[in-house]
């Protein structure tokens, strides 16, 4: 008798994810650790806290001079995602490096670029990162192992193997930490290149931010399987699925996933499950889900309102989170002035950094 399918869960229930889950056991094969909360101290918390309000008032700004018309072209904010990046950076070293898709300016920050560089790469200026060529979702340093900022869905993914290759060979310790949307589970090179990962167990972290809509279509109506920590278990990939509006859970989960990539056990995939406040970008009215469920997420599950909570629980004072909360506000408005006033490029800088071929 065939085995019955496991009823999907709706929308709702997706959203409201178990803290971790593993994939199920296999025989013969050793899994990834069950991962634990993150215990962060007092110091530590109020880091994850001060970087994850910095991305949130930078793409707050963001959102303010595209309105302007000071931003031109795409522009993806990462409002209420801030728990991933800054949980999976913090776990990281200093030899791995970083790939991503187009809702990247928060990666950035993470990686350590200044807000002036990054907010004037998205205002087009020669003092921008990309020297104000490459835009919101084109921004690329290698003095910070960042390796992109890449407009096409699923392209990280690929290119992610290919810098774990590169790690592998040159034998320098790091791992390739690749981020990537939950629409972009469903292209074809994703599988491709988790076959070629698995089998030359390239030490590659898989990063599924998966923030409920893929523009504007819920994961439930465009997956088949939507519990998407599960897509790499036909190549023999460990999935871990993990709270991702907790900056803690990500913590833990993310040095348990590290370590084991860093033994040698090849990739390991995991399902970061967030939320985006705003829109798919700026031109998207997100007219596809309820005010009441945004709301709903703020209200409950916020991961910087989680984070001060349990910061005032641990003793430190409201004065001292308004003293972060006006350094960051003077940081990124001061960034946003320097993206404004500081010079567009040269007519020549279009013919610098770029590849012509001869054919």
């Amino acid at each position: 008798m065939a085995a019955k399918k496991a009823a999907t869960p709706d929308k709702k229930e997706s959203a409201e994810a178990p803290r971790v889950r593993v994939t199920e056991a296999r025989d013969g094969i050793e899994q990834v650790p069950m991962p634990d909360r993150y215990e962060a101290s007092k110091d530590e918390l109020t880091d994850f806290y001060r970087q994850m309000l910095t991305i949130r008032r930078f793409e707050e700004k963001a959102g303010q001079l595209y309105g302007m018309g000071l931003i031109g072209g795409f522009c993806h904010l990462y409002i209420g995602q801030e728990a991933v990046v800054t949980g999976i950076q913090s776990a990281m070293s200093k030899a791995d490096s970083v790939i991503g898709g187009y809702r990247v300016h928060g990666h950035m920050l993470a990686c350590g670029i200044p807000a002036k560089a990054v907010m004037s790469e998205l205002t087009g200026r020669a003092a921008g990162i990309s020297k104000g060529k490459g835009g919101s979702m084109h921004m690329f340093s290698t003095e910070h192992k960042f390796y992109g900022g890449h407009g096409i869905v699923g392209a990280p993914v690929p290119l992610g193997a290919g810098l774990a290759f590169a790690h592998k060979y040159q034998e320098d310790g790091g791992v390739a930490v690749c981020y990537f949307g939950d629409g972009a589970a469903n292209q074809g090179q994703v599988y491709e290149a988790f076959n070629m990962a698995e089998l030359w167990k390239l030490p590659v972290l898989f990063i599924i931010e998966n923030n409920q809509y893929a523009m504007g279509t819920s994961v439930n109506r465009a997956s088949a399987e939507d519990q998407l920590y599960r897509r790499g278990e036909s190549f023999r990939i460990e999935g871990l699925q993990v709270n991702g509006m907790d900056v803690c859970d990500v913590r833990g989960a993310a040095d348990v996933a590290l370590k084991w990539v860093r033994e040698g056990n090849g990739p390991v995939l995991m399902e970061l499950m967030t939320y985006r406040y705003r829109g798919h970008s700026m031109s998207d009215p997100a007219k596809y889900r309820s005010r009441e469920e945004v709301q709903d997420v703020r209200t409950k599950r916020d991961p910087i309102e989680a984070a001060k909570q349990q910061l005032l629980e641990m003793g430190v004072s409201e004065d001292d989170l308004k003293a972060i909360e006006k350094d960051i506000r003077a940081e990124v408005n001061e960034a946003a002035d320097f993206a404004e006033q500081t010079p567009e490029p040269e007519l020549d800088e279009l013919y610098t950094d770029v590849l012509v071929g001869n054919y």
